[in-house]
């Protein structure tokens, strides 16, 4: 039987409602106008009392004008008491100095920041652009960990997203940031611990696994939130963040800077910029910066910041484990990464903490293609019971794993001192095959500490002369005299000795012949172990 001959012109006009698109468009960018600041002035001003900045502020403060795209802004949970526009949780895309990355800024008038079932399919959605996209990541976090209307349901937790899997992925193939700018105990923390670089406000965002009311309820302690989780205790004494700042724009300039140094993911090039200052640049200032007796200290920092370029230096983690600075820079444009002992505290010995924050900085600048440029001038390592409590046999031994499993270019400089294992630690000498390796005029390498050597070593010689410090004295004399950085040439333990004043020409001219990656061959494993 032959089909009926139907005629669309008598069709379409069922299929049309009372409604065209123009109507249709005007009732969604209704309903989307509902969501902003400037229709929920309650809210705002709740916020208002507890931060500088809403949600939707400081995705604007940080993106380029008009380039954030919002994804998700229309969800609604019909199954909640009140409602909760965007599902507490701002998602999309947006420009930083001109390149895209993923956004995602919790907002705290939205039931405290907490993520719902569709926030967190928010999240995980946002997660995932970044992964396969190859775009940074950066996490505006102000809120708390999953919503308690949702969680306490099995059914409903049963099926808990992959989020931290993907994290987990995307670690070392994009940058990934988190600003605390709030709230931050639970899921934030969890988030933030999976960042490469996280910035607080001081008095006003906390970290932490669990809030004052969780941890009175869970183990009777009282506490204070700035005592849990504040920016004195997670950024300056525990190095959990990496810098503490004054106000939310101080936080999200530091996002922008942190980014500025590093590409969109692990494939792409480093972003280099214009740079006006003369490569070949030479400093009187660096002759008299370190002075030749050990026992004088200096500001490490300043050697750096006369060698980078003008203005270009960013120090990562400066008021935590101050015996060892880490910085980016830039050298003729080209990002690089400085390690370096900061005789100023502890003398540059390497101790636990240094050794953590030495072993992420590398790991970083390695998985982005940033090259390292260790400045050394260490005594060794910290020694003693409380060195031995912190498991600093582990923790220096993270600090070596990381070093050996680097592939960016790599150039050491010996400032002063580079004593014992401590040197190779700092990638000294022959260790790990550095692409060059030079010291100054004040290098004194050796395998420990004159004096203590003399006095472990000497010490019934010296006691038994007729004038016990003088023949200490004689025998440091001595000792010191084979130590010297022209030794050090002689033996070709260094590449060079050279004039401080050249350092910056010569690091540019290397840099600019290396490759940018190194064949770093392995067995035929499927991962190495990292000692924690």
């Amino acid at each position: 039987m032959p089909l009926r001959d139907f005629s669309w012109a008598a069709i379409i006009p069922l299929m049309v409602t009372d409604k065209d698109s123009r109507d249709l468009l005007r009732s969604i960018d209704t309903a989307r106008l509902a969501l902003h600041d400037d229709f929920r002035p309650e809210a705002v001003e709740k916020q208002r009392r507890r931060a500088a900045m809403t949600a939707r502020e400081r995705v604007a403060y940080l993106c380029d004008p008009g380039s954030f795209t919002e994804i998700g802004g229309l969800v609604r949970d019909e199954g909640l008491s009140r409602p909760a526009p965007a599902d507490g949780v701002i998602t999309g895309t947006g420009r930083i100095d001109g390149r895209w990355a993923v956004i995602v800024s919790q907002d705290f008038t939205v039931y405290g920041g907490s993520s719902g079932k569709l926030g967190s399919a928010k999240i995980r959605r946002a997660g995932l652009q970044a992964l396969k996209q190859g775009l940074p990541l950066v996490m505006l976090l102000d809120g708390g960990g999953h919503r308690i209307q949702d969680g306490q349901d099995s059914r409903h937790f049963a099926h808990a997203g992959d989020h931290f899997h993907n994290l987990a992925r995307m670690s070392g193939w994009v940058p990934m940031v988190a600003a605390m700018l709030g709230a931050g105990f639970a899921g934030p923390t969890n988030y933030a611990g999976m960042a490469d670089f996280v910035v607080m406000v001081r008095g006003q965002s906390t970290m932490g696994l669990a809030g004052p009311a969780l941890v009175k309820a869970g183990t009777g302690e009282d506490a204070t939130t700035e005592a849990l989780g504040g920016a004195a205790m997670q950024v300056d004494r525990y190095g959990l963040a990496d810098l503490g700042v004054e106000s939310e724009q101080a936080a999200l300039d530091a996002v922008r800077r942190f980014l500025s140094y590093l590409p969109s993911n692990a494939r792409q090039d480093l972003p280099r910029v214009t740079c006006d200052d003369p490569a070949d640049r030479r400093d009187d200032v660096l002759l008299d910066l370190v002075p030749a007796n050990t026992r004088k200290a200096y500001d490490v920092r300043r050697v750096i910041a006369t060698i980078a370029d003008n203005d270009s230096v960013f120090e990562i983690k400066p008021t935590y484990a101050g015996n060892l600075v880490t910085s980016f820079a830039r050298l003729a444009g080209r990002p690089v990464g400085f390690v370096a002992n900061q005789p100023m505290r502890l003398g540059g010995m390497l101790d636990s903490p240094a050794c953590e924050k030495g072993a992420h900085f590398i790991a970083l600048c390695d998985a982005f293609g940033v090259p390292l440029i260790h400045l050394v001038d260490v005594p060794g390592f910290s020694i003693g019971s409380p060195a031995e409590r912190t498991m600093l046999g582990r923790r220096s031994a993270k600090l070596i794993h990381e070093l050996g499993h680097a592939t960016v270019p790599r150039i050491t400089v010996v400032l002063r001192k580079g004593y014992g294992l401590g040197y190779y630690a700092m990638s000294g000498g022959r260790s790990f095959d550095a692409d060059a390796c030079l010291g100054w005029p004040t290098a004194e390498i050796c395998a420990m500490s004159i004096e203590g050597s003399v006095d472990v070593a000497f010490r019934r010689d010296y006691q038994d002369a007729p004038d016990p410090m003088a023949r200490r004295q004689e025998l440091i004399d001595g000792m010191r005299a084979n130590v010297t950085s022209q030794r050090a040439a002689e033996g070709f333990g260094v590449d060079d000795i050279i004039d401080p004043r050249d350092t910056r020409r010569i690091l540019i001219d290397v840099l600019d012949r290396v490759p940018a990656r190194r064949d770093n061959a392995m067995p035929p494993k499927y991962r190495s172990i990292v000692p924690i």
